[in-house]
């Protein structure tokens, strides 16, 4: 009995030692990051943990107004971009991509590009790395099983805005700002506002 008495104390104190150095490192980390870090880590686990999707985990969606056409979505978008003061930079028309290459009509999916020069800027300055995201992106996709659908999709900005070190004060504002304009685009867009 003494043996596994001693055993089993131990285990405890290796539990507790390591327990309390795994605290403090995680601690250290927690430290070093963006203080909203874990809430946007905490918000993309919960998307993870609906369909164990990590592209959902990572998008933000707005459905459209039941009815419009994805036309509509997107002349909205670039009305809605010139009255924000962001450039409208390019669309992808997927659609028509995929239409050639498959030799079948296909569902409405397009990439609207939006850019801020002068933030896009301090981005490429601060680390190359973020210009792999660069411009922002919007998609315009119509839903596969019912037409009438539409869906504005873009990337989750809080992830390069908080999720890791804090950014500059300038940067961190001014990413802010652009992330605010684009989900003002989306949310527009899907009511159909010019």
């Amino acid at each position: 009995m003494p043996i596994i008495r001693n055993i089993l104390a131990t285990i405890g104190l290796a539990t507790v030692i390591i327990g309390g150095v795994g605290y403090y490192k995680v601690h250290d980390i927690l430290n070093f990051l963006d203080p909203e870090a874990v809430r946007v880590y905490q918000k993309v686990g919960i998307r993870f943990l609906q369909n164990f999707d990590p592209g959902a985990a990572i998008v933000e969606v707005v459905p459209a107004k039941k009815g419009m056409k994805p036309e509509e979505v997107v002349d909205s978008l670039k009305s809605l971009a010139v009255q924000r003061n962001i450039l409208f930079v390019g669309e992808s028309p997927f659609y028509k991509q995929a239409q050639a290459v498959l030799g079948k009509p296909y569902r409405f999916v397009s990439f609207l590009s939006f850019c801020d020069v002068r933030v896009g800027v301090q981005m490429a300055d601060y680390n190359r790395a973020y210009t792999a995201f660069m411009p922002c992106r919007i998609a315009v996709v119509q839903d596969k099983d019912d037409p009438e659908q539409v869906y504005l999709t873009m990337m989750d900005l809080d992830m390069f805005i908080f999720g890791g070190k804090t950014l500059p004060p300038e940067l961190k504002a001014n990413a802010i700002k652009v992330r605010d304009t684009l989900r003002a685009l989306m949310e527009g867009a899907a009511q159909g506002q010019f």
